[in-house]
């Protein structure tokens, strides 16, 4: 017979039951997210009698998919035939992005289901609307064809103003008037210039820098720029120079040569004025400039050749060309948005006017960021016409009956191998049916956090998972039996079991991970919510059994007798000495 040999263990006994603790926290923390109905009850009746007005939890229910909780599914299919082939997968894409923000948005669905697929030639976008009640508005909505505008920021008041509100407009100017010739005055008797930004500038940015406004070309601040270049250094102006921001008082500082250009270096006072928009705020920021997506001939991911940074281009025929060129030219130095379906994409800033018809955006995108850009852009300048050719709408009813039918399934399952495990494995059971019910809310509470999508598939994946999860605990007790059969103590068998156990438990454990991968990888739907929910399953089932079990067994392992022990199958001889007190 085997020399019972004490296995060597770190954890003192404290340590053991501050880890039972947590593992108790933990499984309390998750039945309050998987069910907080029942809490929340427990809450109101304090706050009711005691008036302590304790926030209740987040009663929030799991996503479901089409499936579970019925909606609509759709296929559309795009046509293509006026785009040049190359152009035609990422055309379709941007439809697709184009048809996903709107049901999202218009129609509210938190997790739809839109994709691409190609039958033959033929491109298709299939849509999954779960909760959808309304069918032929969801239907009417995304048949639209993308709408790409260009707009420009809106400086007109709705309306006329009043007496009163012109003459609160023409006294602020006015105040605005004396002050900035205050500060001209001021500047012509002293030669301290920034001591006069001190007192009188309204322009925290260039205040706190002397009143210096960086270097400024022909395209950014015009009007100073015209009279910088016809002054010298150390030059102040005489005159007051009105921008489309305000007044200015200005001092040049210095020049310099960029690209076969002159740039100068001023500082300046500024006095803000305002205008008719600035008492009678515009109904709405952005107004039309007549420049959309049917003047954008392409547009695409570039890289600027001196500093590699990713933009994305803009060309436009020739309608368009003379758009932006207005456009770009009466907006020098300010935001114009590009709007698709009423949501702006991007807000670049002029930085000069544009007469090539060839622009760029640029502001420090990453690569995946500028793609989706010029996707959404080319789906309104390529407008991809789909049509619906295939419309299924699922009953709800038929939804909530198989959830209810799958849940009932799935509970006597877990109840089946619960009671399988008491009796066949006696103590040992039961410590996994403790961990099986660790396993079961940890899941369901991580499908609750992070909005997991729930369909029959993936409730089928969870089921599975169960199996893996009393897989692990087979193997251990399995392995226990055979260190119980050698004549080893009950603490020497049951760390020994563990250990042994492991390399087996690991290598099935990761080989089920890599297959969920590549499910989640090149599946599609169902296909990766199964694939989802058994990877989350499998990574909590080694979690509980090997955790779990494992400390709930460290813990309770003082209370048997030495040996003989029903319990434990009748094998063992218990060693008391085998943990530090």
């Amino acid at each position: 017979m085997a020399k019972n040999v004490k296995p060597t263990v770190s954890l003192t006994r404290s340590q053991i039951k501050w880890r039972v603790l947590w593992i108790g926290i933990l499984l309390v923390f998750c039945a309050l997210v998987v069910a907080p109905t029942y809490a929340n009850k427990g809450i109101d009746w304090v706050n009711n009698k005691a008036n302590l007005g304790f926030p209740r939890l987040p009663d929030k229910g799991f996503n479901l998919g089409l499936d579970l909780q019925g909606g609509a599914h759709l296929v559309y299919q795009a046509d293509t035939s006026h785009v040049p082939d190359a152009d035609k997968a990422d055309s379709v894409e941007g439809v697709r992005d184009v048809i996903e923000r709107r049901v999202r948005g218009g129609l509210g669905v938190a997790e739809p289901l839109v994709q691409t697929t190609k039958v033959g030639e033929d491109y298709r976008i299939i849509v999954e609307l779960p909760g959808v009640a309304d069918v032929n508005q969801a239907i009417k909505m995304i048949g639209e064809t993308p709408v790409l505008e260009f707009k420009e920021q809106n400086n007109e008041p709705p309306r006329d103003l009043t007496k009163a509100e012109q003459k609160q407009l023409d006294d602020f100017n006015k105040q605005a008037d004396k002050k900035a010739k205050a500060a001209l005055a001021m500047s012509k008797t002293t030669s301290d210039f920034v001591s006069v930004v001190n007192k009188y500038s309204e322009d925290d940015r260039t205040k706190d820098a002397g009143g210096e406004l960086g270097f400024i070309n022909d395209k950014i601040y015009p009007e100073i720029y015209n009279w910088a270049k016809d002054h010298k250094n150390g030059e102040v102006g005489k005159d007051i120079i009105k921008s489309f921001d305000g007044l200015n008082i200005v001092k040049r500082i210095d020049e310099r040569q960029v690209d076969n250009q002159t740039e100068f270096l001023v500082a300046r006072v500024f006095v803000k004025t305002k205008q008719k928009a600035d008492i009678v705020p515009p109904t709405d920021q952005w107004k039309t400039t007549g420049l959309s997506g049917k003047q954008l001939k392409r547009a695409e991911v570039t890289q600027d050749a001196r500093t590699s940074q990713i933009q994305v281009s803009l060309n436009f025929d020739e309608e368009g060309t003379k758009l932006f060129a207005d456009i770009t030219g009466r907006n020098i130095g300010q935001p114009v948005a590009i709007f698709l379906d009423g949501q702006p994409i991007s807000i670049p800033r002029v930085n000069e006017s544009i007469t090539s018809g060839s622009a760029v955006i640029s502001g420090g995108f990453t690569l995946l960021e500028a793609k989706q850009l010029a996707q959404r852009l080319n789906s309104g300048a390529l407008p991809v016409p789909v049509e619906l050719i295939s419309q299924q709408a699922v009953d709800a009813t038929l939804g909530i009956d198989s959830l209810t039918k799958s849940f009932h399934a799935g509970l006597i399952g877990l109840l089946g191998v619960m009671i399988f495990m008491i009796i066949y494995y006696r103590f040992p059971g039961l410590l996994s049916v403790f961990s099986l019910v660790v396993y079961a809310l940890l899941s369901l509470a991580t499908f609750k956090l992070l909005g997991v999508t729930l369909t029959l598939s993936g409730i089928a994946g969870f089921i599975l998972s169960v199996g893996m999860a009393v897989d692990t605990n087979v193997l251990v007790f399995e392995r226990l039996k055979e260190e119980l059969h050698l004549g080893k103590s009950l603490h020497t068998a049951s760390e020994e079991s563990f250990k042994r156990s492991w390399p087996s438990i690991r290598d099935g454990h990761i080989a089920t991970l890599v297959s969920c991968v590549f499910l989640v990888w090149f599946g599609t739907g169902f296909v990766q919510g199964f694939a989802v929910t058994l990877a989350i399953g499998v990574l909590f089932s080694l979690f509980t059994a090997i955790v779990a079990t494992r400390a709930m067994s460290r813990l309770v392992l003082k209370w048997f007798k030495e040996e003989g022990n029903w319990l434990f199958l009748g094998y063992g001889k218990h060693d008391s000495d085998v943990t530090n007190k």
